[in-house]
């Protein structure tokens, strides 16, 4: 049932990474210096794909490729925690969401500042323009079922994040911007307050997580490009590669052009009056708008689960006892009638092949724990999210110290904490091993290591954010 390739999931998986966020990077090297900034961007793209790495591995271990999600991984660890995961999951989807409105909102009444518009003009007023870019782009793709449906609106934001790496090429080739002294701190790091603040930047510039499992389990094995385990795992490299040199490109360029002078939007450094920049500014709005369907897609994933474990309840100590006996996969027995409900809404009405895929097996040819979502469900969830996030978003002007909060913990959780604990928790020795091998002993204490990086980097960020007002 798969559709995906490696060129979409690479293109996907890359668009849900790079973010307004990118604009941020000449001010998180300005805070900590020019190599130590560069070095930060560095470990965090490895961090962050070595998170997404033990969520591929965990995937072929537990032999749910094709059926694999936070939720149905939870109930071989922790059932009782999974309604738990996935409310961190949908929450911080929602608000990512709902700061791409804002952004909207507060970016287009001042490109229209720039094209001389009068300021009782209906093109000045914030709403207006969410209310448009929600009814022309945002409401129609947020209703695509499938994640490789938004391929080619993900190939049109990142056009969008080329423009905006060509125009601060640009402008420091041509020595257009006035500086009086430029001042700049080659080395670093500036002092602990700064990094600390400047921490979230570089740290939640990766994540991308929350849709790994869903490009896993639109990939199919094919002669050309072999197992959904290897293509993965190029998406995975292509993906962070890629956001790793556009994140380096612009924060070094940018601060070079800059110097100590930089803010943290640089786009806002530009002259207002350049077509240049104006079209720079428009292709922010473009990006953030074809990226609220990336957040809603894994947001209505989690949300269905939500209802799914608060209506059903987890999977029954019967069943967790014959997994601990039999090993992963070994769903023949409970597994079945908590799926009944799928085959009944397949009866009764069409179901959605999302995360997980309907129909999915193992290569035991076993169920997988599966969490129906039905036409109705979806398009019900679907709409609560996207009415929501637009009532929030018209109604809210700043949603910065909250996203900090949202995204110190259900970020960390998503990109560090949980892919560590599965990864520590269920790679085993495949076939006839008994004992680990190398790469599973590195998979294995690599993720409890990434599990404790995940708690440090949720105190640092929490830290930051109560106390030196930092944001994300």
């Amino acid at each position: 049932m798969g559709r995906a390739t490696i060129k979409s999931g690479t293109i996907n998986l890359l668009n849900t990474i790079i973010g307004a966020g990118i604009l941020a990077m000449p001010y998180g090297l300005k805070s900590n210096g020019l190599l130590f900034g560069c070095l930060l961007i560095i470990w965090s793209s490895l961090t962050s794909s070595f998170g997404l790495y033990l969520q591929n591995k965990v995937a072929k271990y537990t032999q749910q490729q094709g059926a694999v999600s936070y939720f149905s991984l939870a109930q071989l660890t922790y059932p009782q925690l999974s309604v738990v995961f996935d409310s961190a999951i949908s929450i911080k989807c929602f608000g990512v969401g709902v700061s791409y409105l804002v952004v909207i909102g507060d970016l287009m009444p001042k490109i229209m500042e720039s094209l001389n518009v009068k300021d009782e003009s209906l093109f000045m007023e914030r709403n207006f323009w969410i209310t448009v870019f929600m009814v022309v782009l945002v409401v129609p793709l947020s209703y695509l079922k499938k994640l490789d449906s938004l391929k080619y609106t993900s190939v049109v934001a990142l056009f969008s994040v080329v423009y905006l790496i060509c125009l601060v090429i640009e402008h420091y080739v041509a020595h257009d911007i006035p500086t009086e002294t430029l001042e700049i701190d080659w080395f670093g790091p500036k002092s602990i307050k700064s990094t600390l603040s400047s921490f979230p930047i570089f740290v939640f510039a990766y994540t991308c997580h929350q849709n790994m499992f869903a490009i896993i389990n639109e990939l199919k094995p094919s002669e050309t490009d072999g197992s959904q385990t290897r293509q993965s795992n190029l998406i995975i490299r292509n993906a962070i590669c890629t956001a790793a040199a556009s994140y380096l490109v612009v924060g070094v360029i940018g601060y070079l052009t800059f110097g100590n002078s930089v803010n943290g939007n640089i786009i806002t450094m530009y002259p207002k009056n350049s077509i240049s920049s104006l079209i720079g500014r428009l292709c922010i709005v473009i990006m953030v708008s074809l990226s609220f369907p990336l957040q809603c897609h894994p947001c209505r994933g989690s949300v269905n689960h939500v209802i799914h474990f608060i209506t059903q309840g987890v999977v029954s100590a019967k069943v967790r006892n014959q997994l601990q006996r039999e090993g992963y996969t070994s769903l023949t027995s409970d597994i079945e009638s908590l799926n009944s409900l799928a085959s009944d809404s397949i009866q009764d009405e069409s179901f959605i092949s999302t995360t997980p895929m309907e129909g999915a097996q193992d290569t035991d040819g076993h169920d997988p724990i599966i969490v129906p979502l039905t036409s109705k469900k979806f398009y019900i969830i679907t709409t609560v999210i996207v009415l929501s996030s637009y009532l929030v978003a018209i109604t809210v002007t700043s949603l910065e110290h909250v996203l900090a909060f949202v995204g110190s913990t259900g970020s960390t959780s998503i990109s560090f904490i949980l892919p560590g604990l599965f990864g520590f928790l269920l790679i085993k020795p495949l076939g006839d091993a008994t004992k680990l091998n190398a790469l599973e002993k590195f998979s294995k204490y690599g993720g409890l290591a990434l599990a404790i990086w995940g708690g440090i980097v949720m105190i640092v960020c929490l830290s930051a954010t109560i106390f030196l007002g930092a944001t994300h």
